[in-house]
């Protein structure tokens, strides 16, 4: 895989959108039922794993000093996990709680691909401090049992969902140990009371190996980052285009934004975008703005050049813009919500956004006697200050107008912030038929 730098949400409602802070006790990762048991070489291919994580933080990582983790000693310590460890599970979770220690949002590990894919046929969302299925795929178990689109999510596992821990959640049930059965607290929009549902998924074996320079893209495709652009029309007065990613070219960005100009107004949906590449969002920024922006400069060991967009002059859109967030909009996304905020560009609308914006580079590796394990890292190598001298790790876009969809709304299919953003540009769209525009696309 070419290596790219990665502004990407890397564990989200993907699985790499994945997010913001070491495991805690508010969601451990050893709390996970661990029963796949220890082969003969499973331990040393976990210590040939462990050297090598080390090794990628040490060459690479953007601050010497670790941020203040003694990376010795927690080097130590793991080696000391992977030598008690008893399953494969508790191998796993050693080198995750290794990365994930650093309290850094695109610093991880990328354990093997599994021989076994997993599907557990629903979604969730934080939607402002609140937890909300936000879709139940057809025929699943979780339809089945009952579980609704709009139904509040007040534990999982026996673990209430937050901001905080959501991602990790995410990480623990796809990358690290999918399970096959999940048990959720939720609650419907009208029921007085809150139900518990054991909601079965569905695991198909697949290949044994996957060669690392497809797992990354992969996994995105799995959790739903990696889609195809989806577009509304409103005459020539409106587009409203669904961007899913910033994992695609600029000359796909430009294409786009050819497109644009010829409306009054653009609406930039990127509500789930979970980031991807600094080139595609510099060239995004070079189509919105007439003249030259400083987008961040990088914090990084060496001395870094700014992140900046240079105008494509009269190629570039000039009417009306509005940019919708929620809470899995993140990195790259997050960056060009801020930047039209700093810039006075536009308007954002919706949810606070994630709060997962550094610079990371991708490094694989491979391991294993007989069979090959390809793992991998995301290594952080800068952080990013906006124009405004902040960063938004673990703080987020705020957005101009703060509108959160209820649960009801969810259940009916509303798309109330789509509506409003409409509305501020002078178009009429009500909530209903907003709600029809983007519907949900499973994955077959």
């Amino acid at each position: 895989m070419n290596k790219r730098q990665y502004l990407s949400l890397s564990l989200s409602k993907t699985i790499f959108a994945l997010l913001c802070v070491a495991v805690t006790a508010s969601f451990s990762l050893t709390t996970a039922r661990a029963q796949s048991q220890l082969g003969p070489y499973d331990r040393s291919n976990a210590s040939t794993m462990l050297d090598a994580l080390k090794d990628d933080l040490k060459n690479n990582y953007y601050d010497p000093n670790f941020r203040g983790m003694d990376l010795e000693a927690r080097f130590k310590e793991t080696q000391g996990k992977i030598k008690q460890a008893q399953t494969r599970d508790q191998l796993i979770i050693a080198l995750a709680q290794f990365m994930l220690d650093l309290n850094d949002s695109h610093t991880f590990f990328i354990p093997p691909s599994r021989s076994a894919s997993v599907e557990y046929g629903w979604e969730m969302q934080m939607i402002g401090d609140n937890c909300f299925v936000t879709a139940v795929k057809p025929k699943t178990d979780a339809e089945a049992k009952g579980l609704k689109t709009g139904d509040a999510i007040l534990a999982v596992d026996g673990y209430k969902p937050s901001r905080d821990n959501l991602w990790k959640m995410y990480y623990r049930y796809y990358a690290l140990m999918p399970t096959r059965s999940i048990r959720l607290l939720v609650q419907s929009p009208n029921d007085a009371q809150p139900r518990e549902i054991d909601v079965l998924s569905k695991i198909e074996q697949g290949a044994a190996v996957t060669d690392w320079g497809n797992l990354f893209v992969r996994w995105l495709k799995d959790g739903g980052d990696v889609d195809h652009d989806r577009f509304y029309e409103v005459g020539d007065e409106l587009l409203i285009w669904k961007m899913p990613t910033f994992v695609v070219s600029e000359s796909h960005v430009d294409a786009i934004m050819a497109r644009a100009r010829k409306y009054k107004s653009l609406i930039i949906d990127l509500r789930g975008n979970g980031g991807g590449y600094v080139d595609t969002l510099s060239r995004l920024v070079s189509n919105l703005f007439d003249r030259d922006v400083n987008i961040a400069a990088l914090k990084g060991r060496k001395k870094m050049k700014p992140i900046l967009a240079k105008t494509r002059g009269k190629d570039v859109f000039k009417g009306q813009l509005v940019v919708l967030v929620d809470s899995e909009s993140g990195s790259a996304s997050e960056v060009l919500a801020r930047v039209v905020q700093l810039e006075k560009r536009g308007t954002v609308i919706g949810d606070r956004s994630a709060g997962a914006v550094m610079t990371a580079d991708h490094y694989g590796h491979e391991t294993g006697v007989g069979r090959v394990l390809y793992f991998g890292s995301s290594i952080t190598i800068a952080d990013m200050v906006m124009s405004d001298g902040k960063s938004l790790e673990n703080v987020g876009v705020s957005p101009d107008e703060l509108l959160l969809p209820k649960g009801a709304d969810l259940a009916a299919k509303r798309d109330p912030v789509l509506a409003r953003a409409a509305e501020s540009l002078g178009i009429k769209l009500d909530a209903e038929k907003a709600g029809t525009l983007f519907p949900k696309e499973w994955k077959k």
